[in-house]
C-alpha cells in the first residue's frame, strides 16, 4: 500500500508500533547482554576464579602444615613441641578439607579445559606423595629422631614441596591467564553489545525523527494550515463570515484547507444568488401585493356598474313587454280600422313614439353592453398580466396563478355573453328602425287604411311578433347580466384571495432576505431586507340596490366615463 493511500491512523500505528518494535529489540538485547554478563561474572567467581583460590587455599594449608613440620622438628621445649603439634594437626585438617573441596569443583565443573584439568590433577597427584611424607617428618620429630627428620627433609620433603608449588604455581598462572582472557572477551562482547545497542538506539532515534517529519509534513499536507488556522475559519463561516480564506489558493490539493476554500467559494456564489433571487421575490411579491389591491378596488367597482345594469335591464324588460302588449293591441284593433280610422291614426301615432322610445332605450343598452365588454376585456387583460407575476413568483404563486386562470375564464365568458347581447340588440335596433319606418308609412297613408286593412293587419302581426322576440331578447340580455353579477363577485372574492395569497407571498420573500443577510459576503456588507412596498388604500366603491328602479336616460354618460378611465389605468398598470 503507498504511503500516500494510507490514513493518518494506519501512519501513526505503524509508527509507533515499529518503535515499540524497535524499543522491545532494544530491550531484549540489554537484557540479553546482562544476562550474559551474569553467566560470565557467575562462571568467573564459582569457575575459574573459584577453584584457582581453593588451591590457593590448598597451598596455603601444605604450606602452613611444611611449616609446622619444620618448627616441630627444629623446637625441643615441651610447650613448643605441643603448640607445633597441634599447628601440624589443624594443617593436616584443613588440607584435607580445602583438597577435598577443590576436588569437586574440579570434577563439576563444565567448562574447564583439558590442560586446566591435567593442571589441576597435579596438585592432589603431588600431595598424594608429599602428605606421607611429611606425616613421618612429624613422626620422627615427635619421638625426638632430628636428624632423621631433617634428612627427610632434605631428600624428600622438599623437592615434592618445590614440585607442589610449582603445580600450585602452574595452575595459578593459568587461572590467571584464563582470567584475564575472560576479562577480554566480556569486554569485547561488551563493546560489540555497547555498539549494537547504540546502533539500534540511533538507528531508532533517526527513524523516530523520520516518521515523525513525514508524518507532521503529511499531516500539514493534509490540513494546509494549522488546525488553530483551521478552526478560526471554520468558526469564521459558522458566525456568517464568507471572506476570502487566506492560503486556500497556495494549499495543496485535496487538503482540508483548500476543501474549505473551494466550499467558501460555493457558499459565496449560492448565498449571492439566493440573496439576487429573494430580493427579486420580495420586489415581485411587493408588486403583486399591490397590483392585487388595485384589482380588488376595481372588480369592485365593477360589481356596482353591473349592478346597475341590471336594475336598468329590468327597466328595459318591462317597457318591451309592454310595447308587445300595445302591438297585440294594435293587431287586435286593426280588423276594425275601418271604423275606427282616425283611432287607428292616433295609435299609429303613439306607435311611433313607442318605436322611437325603444329605438332610444336600444342605444342605449348597446352603449351599456359595450361597457361590459370593455370591462371583460379589462379583466382578461388583467388576469393575464397577475399570471405572469404568479409564473415570476414560481412554486410560491402557484395557487395564485389557478385563481387568475380562473378569472381569465370568467372574463372571457362575460365578454361572449356580451357580443351575444350586443348582436341581439342590434337586431333588435334595426327591427325597431324598420318598424318605425312602416309606422311613418302607415301615418302618411293613414288616407288609405280602410282600403289596405288587410296589410296593416299583416303589418301589426309582424310587430307583435317582432315584440315578442324582444321581449325574449330582453329577458335573455337580463338573464346574462345576472350571471355575469354573480361571475364578478365571485371574481371579487377570488381577487381578494389572490390579494391575502400575495401578501403572504411578500411576507416570506421578505423573511428570506432577512435570513439570507445573516452571511456576509467579501467585499459586500450584509444585506438589508426589502421592505415592503405601501399597499394602496382600497376605495369602496357604492353597490346599487338591486331593486332599486334607476332612470333609463341618466346612467349611459357615467358608465362610459368610469369604462374610459379603467382602461386608461389598467393598460398603466
Amino acid at each position: 500500500m503507498s504511503s500516500k493511500r494510507m490514513t493518518v491512523r494506519t501512519k501513526l500505528t505503524a509508527t509507533f508500533s515499529l518503535l515499540a518494535a524497535l524499543v522491545l529489540v532494544v530491550s531484549g538485547l540489554a537484557l540479553n547482554a546482562l544476562n550474559e554478563a551474569n553467566n560470565r561474572f557467575s562462571g568467573f567467581v564459582s569457575g575459574i576464579n573459584g577453584r584457582a583460590q581453593m588451591a590457593a587455599s590448598v597451598r596455603t594449608a601444605v604450606d602452613d602444615r611444611a611449616m609446622a613440620v619444620r618448627n616441630l622438628v627444629l623446637v625441643t621445649a615441651p610447650a613448643d613441641v605441643e603448640i607445633e603439634k597441634n599447628a601440624v594437626s589443624d594443617a593436616e585438617r584443613r588440607v584435607e578439607a580445602n583438597l577435598t573441596k577443590f576436588k569437586a569443583m574440579v570434577a563439576s565443573a563444565p567448562d574447564m579445559s583439558e590442560r586446566e584439568r591435567s593442571l589441576a590433577a597435579e596438585i592432589p597427584r603431588i600431595e598424594s606423595l608429599y602428605r606421607p611424607v611429611a606425616l613421618e617428618i612429624d613422626r620422627l620429630a615427635v619421638s625426638n629422631q632430628r636428624d632423621a627428620a631433617i634428612a627427610e627433609i632434605d631428600t624428600k620433603c622438599r623437592p615434592l614441596l618445590s614440585t607442589l608449588i610449582k603445580a600450585s604455581n602452574d595452575y595459578a598462572a593459568f587461572a590467571n591467564e584464563r582470567a584475564a582472557e575472560m576479562v577480554r572477551q566480556s569486554e569485547d562482547q561488551f563493546s560489540n553489545q555497547r555498539m549494537l545497542l547504540i546502533g539500534i538506539c540511533l538507528a531508532a532515534v533517526a527513524m523516530a525523527m523520520m516518521a515523525g517529519v513525514l508524518i507532521t509534513r503529511g499531516l500539514l499536507r493534509a490540513l494546509g494550515a494549522e488546525p488553530a488556522a483551521l478552526g478560526e475559519v471554520t468558526q469564521r463561516v459558522a458566525a456568517g463570515d464568507l471572506s476570502v480564506v487566506v492560503g486556500a489558493k497556495d494549499a495543496p490539493a485535496g487538503s482540508v484547507l483548500a476543501a474549505m476554500g473551494a466550499m467558501q467559494a460555493s457558499l459565496v456564489r449560492l448565498i449571492g444568488q439566493v440573496r439576487t433571487s429573494a430580493d427579486n421575490i420580495a420586489t415581485g411579491s411587493s408588486q403583486i401585493a399591490s397590483g392585487n389591491q388595485d384589482l380588488s378596488s376595481r372588480t369592485e367597482q365593477q360589481a356596482s356598474s353591473l349592478q346597475e345594469t341590471a336594475s336598468s335591464m329590468e327597466e328595459l324588460t318591462s317597457t318591451v313587454k309592454q310595447n308587445a302588449e300595445n302591438a297585440q293591441q294594435a293587431s287586435a284593433l286593426a280588423a276594425n280600422a275601418s271604423e275606427v280610422a282616425q283611432k287607428g291614426s292616433t295609435v299609429v301615432g303613439q306607435v311611433v313614439e313607442t318605436m322611437t322610445d325603444i329605438s332610444q332605450s336600444s342605444t342605449k343598452v348597446a352603449d351599456i353592453t359595450g361597457i361590459i365588454e370593455g370591462i371583460a376585456f379589462q379583466t382578461n387583460i388583467l388576469a393575464l398580466n397577475a399570471a405572469v407575476e404568479a409564473a415570476r413568483a414560481g412554486e410560491q404563486g402557484r395557487g395564485f396563478a389557478v385563481v387568475a386562470s380562473e378569472v381569465r375564464s370568467l372574463a372571457q365568458r362575460s365578454s361572449s355573453a356580451a357580443k351575444e347581447i350586443k348582436d341581439l340588440i342590434n337586431a333588435s335596433v334595426q327591427k325597431i328602425q324598420d318598424g318605425s319606418a312602416l309606422a311613418g308609412e302607415a301615418g302618411k297613408t293613414m288616407a288609405e287604411v280602410t282600403q289596405a286593412v288587410a296589410r296593416v293587419t299583416d303589418i301589426m302581426g309582424e310587430i307583435a311578433a317582432a315584440s315578442g322576440e324582444q321581449s325574449r331578447g330582453i329577458e335573455q340580455v337580463n338573464q346574462a347580466i345576472t350571471q355575469m353579477d354573480e361571475v364578478t363577485q365571485q371574481n371579487a372574492a377570488l381577487v381578494e384571495e389572490a390579494a391575502a395569497a400575495s401578501t403572504s407571498l411578500e411576507d416570506q420573500g421578505r423573511q428570506l432576505s432577512e435570513a439570507v443577510a445573516f452571511f456576509r459576503v467579501e467585499g459586500t456588507r450584509a444585506s438589508q431586507p426589502v421592505p415592503a412596498a405601501p399597499k394602496p388604500a382600497r376605495r369602496p366603491a357604492p353597490r346599487a340596490a338591486a331593486g332599486k328602479a334607476t332612470a333609463p336616460v341618466a346612467r349611459p354618460s357615467e358608465p362610459a366615463v368610469a369604462a374610459a378611465g379603467a382602461t386608461e389605468d389598467w393598460h398603466t398598470f
